[in-house]
C-alpha cells in the first residue's frame, strides 16, 4: 500500500503536500513523491530543487512515512510522466494539488491536474491552497 503525491513547489503543491503527509499517516503506508524538474526559469531562488525535495522527505520522515522521491528531468509532457510512475507504483490513491480556474479556462487550457485525474484507476484527493 503506499500513497503518490505529485508535488511542484507552488501554494497548491505545498497544500496537496501536507494532505498526503496526512493521508500517508492515517493510512499507515509509504509515500511515493514525484516531482518533474522545473524549467531553470521557473525555478524558486530562495531554495534549490535538491532543498527543497530534502525539506519534503523531511516533513514526511518527522510524521513516521517513509518516503521514495522521485525527480523527473523536465518535460513537455509532466501528467505523461507522472502517469508512467502511477502505472508503475500502483497506489491506492494519488494526491496532487489544484489550480484555481474558470470553467472555461479549463476547458480551454486542460491542465495537468485534470489528466492525471482522468488516467488513473485509483481514488485521487484533489487539494486546493487557501485563498489569499
Amino acid at each position: 500500500m503506499s500513497i503518490l503525491l505529485a508535488y511542484i513547489h507552488t501554494p497548491e503543491g505545498d497544500a496537496a503536500l501536507n494532505a498526503a503527509v496526512d493521508e500517508a499517516r492515517r493510512r499507515g503506508t509509504s509515500a511515493v513523491v514525484v516531482t518533474v524538474t522545473r524549467p531553470v526559469g521557473k525555478v524558486d531562488p530562495a531554495m534549490s530543487t535538491e532543498q527543497r525535495l530534502d525539506a519534503v522527505a523531511a516533513l514526511f520522515a518527522d510524521a513516521g512515512v517513509e518516503t521514495d522521491i522521485r525527480q523527473l528531468p523536465p518535460s513537455n509532457d509532466a501528467a505523461g510522466d507522472i502517469l508512467a510512475v502511477v502505472a508503475e507504483t500502483r497506489p491506492d490513491v494519488v494526491v496532487i494539488g489544484m489550480r484555481r480556474r474558470s470553467a472555461v479556462s479549463e476547458r480551454i487550457i486542460g491542465g495537468t491536474s485534470q489528466r492525471i485525474l482522468r488516467g488513473v484507476d485509483c481514488p485521487v484527493v484533489l487539494v486546493k491552497a487557501a485563498a489569499s
